[in-house]
């Protein structure tokens, strides 16, 4: 006999298992999958850290979800007792003109967003470990800071089975068959039957939605631990997160000394690289190791102590870089909630919210029409 569920969410990394979570509160039966285990190490969501940040200079479109992405989180960290979101403030450094530092002010300015303008010698009396070149400057978000992946996604789960759904780990989906009644889903230990679903598998997403096949690019990321030289001022309340923008050589983040390992530091997409979602992720390697001891030697010197851990991630990135949430063209009963190009984590608490609308409602009164299969 087929089971039988009223949604089923395939894919449990941050986007899925919140889905999942906030199905089962609503009470619908539900069931996730997920091929692997819960923040593996072959998704984005695993890391120890992830930015948030409530001025957006990606576009200021994004910052009405933001608002409620925070509340969701505070409501989540209520709900589970513990921490998962840190305020810290998150510094965007660069030319005043310069994507990030104009993007954030315009973005703060629009939405009346609290922030402040600091020059480098403001800079330097306020945040040491950072060195900024004579042009430069600072703009702080205050209500910035940092969210704990791992907590993130093993607290949704936990809710979700609190809350009734039924979690499938280690059981890839193959294959989804839509028709006018729900969806066929066959697993690599069977056959299920939903009457909606959240596709939601990352950088396997083509693999069940053939229109991404071109359009969302799995790549190679990379990141790097440092111990830093001045522990006094790489403490979170020296050093907020930063982002850093370095015009054409593209732009870098980073997170103070919130862990035993220290410094954390990435270069927003790294170089680019496709690799193949089906592999392991390329090992770090000396090109790696250069740019990332570079940048830090040169823009975070309080910070440039010994390299203590490094490791790669993946993205996987539409030509826009926007996130796509919206139903598969055609098929009312797929959701399609995938890529999020390499800055989607801090929105899990109001995606999830949103894909349970669209699977339920098969609308939401949240702002995502840039999020469509129109815009990929």
């Amino acid at each position: 006999m087929t089971a039988s569920f009223d949604v089923a969410v395939i894919g449990l990394g941050a986007m899925g298992s919140a889905a999942l979570a906030f199905l089962a509160a609503r009470g619908v039966k539900a069931i996730g999958f997920d091929a692997h285990f819960p923040a593996h190490a072959l998704s984005s969501s695993h890391g120890d850290s992830r930015l948030i940040r409530l001025g957006y200079f990606e576009d200021p479109s994004y910052v009405p979800l933001l608002k409620r992405a925070y509340q969701n989180w505070r409501s989540l960290e209520a709900r589970l007792r513990t921490d998962i979101l840190t305020i810290t403030g998150v510094l965007q450094i660069g030319a005043p003109d310069g994507k990030i530092v104009s993007g954030t002010r315009s973005s703060c300015e629009l939405h009346g967003l609290a922030h402040e303008v600091l020059d480098k010698a403001e800079m330097a009396r306020r945040f040491p470990a950072f060195q900024l070149d004579d042009h430069e400057i600072g703009l702080l978000d205050p209500q910035g800071g940092y969210l704990r992946p791992e907590a993130a996604v093993m607290g949704y789960l936990r809710l979700a089975a609190e809350d009734g759904a039924v979690l499938h780990f280690g059981e890839k989906v193959t294959a989804i068959e839509p028709d006018d009644a729900g969806v066929t889903i066959t697993s690599e230990s069977g056959r299920y039957r939903a009457g909606k679903i959240v596709v939601a598998t990352g950088s396997w997403i083509a693999e069940l939605v053939p229109q991404l096949e071109k359009a969302a690019v799995p790549i190679r990321q990379v990141v790097a631990w440092y111990q830093p030289q001045d522990g006094f001022a790489t403490q979170p309340q020296r050093m907020p997160c930063f982002l850093r923008d370095e015009g054409a050589e593209g732009s870098y983040f980073g997170f103070p000394a919130i862990g035993v390992d220290g410094v954390k530091i990435g270069k927003h997409a790294h170089f680019r690289e496709p690799i193949d979602p089906n592999k392991p992720n390329p090992p770090v390697n000396d090109a790696d190791r250069a740019l990332l001891d570079g940048f830090i030697k040169k823009r975070v010197p309080g910070a440039a102590g010994l390299r203590m851990k490094e490791t790669t991630c993946r993205y996987t990135m539409l030509p826009s870089e926007d996130f796509l949430l919206d139903h598969m063209p055609g098929e009312k009963n797929i959701v399609v909630a995938s890529p999020c190009s390499g800055h989607g984590f801090k929105f899990t608490s109001v995606v999830g919210e949103i894909l349970a609308d669209l699977a339920l409602d098969g609308q939401t009164d949240l702002p995502i029409n840039a999020f469509s299969f129109a815009k990929v």
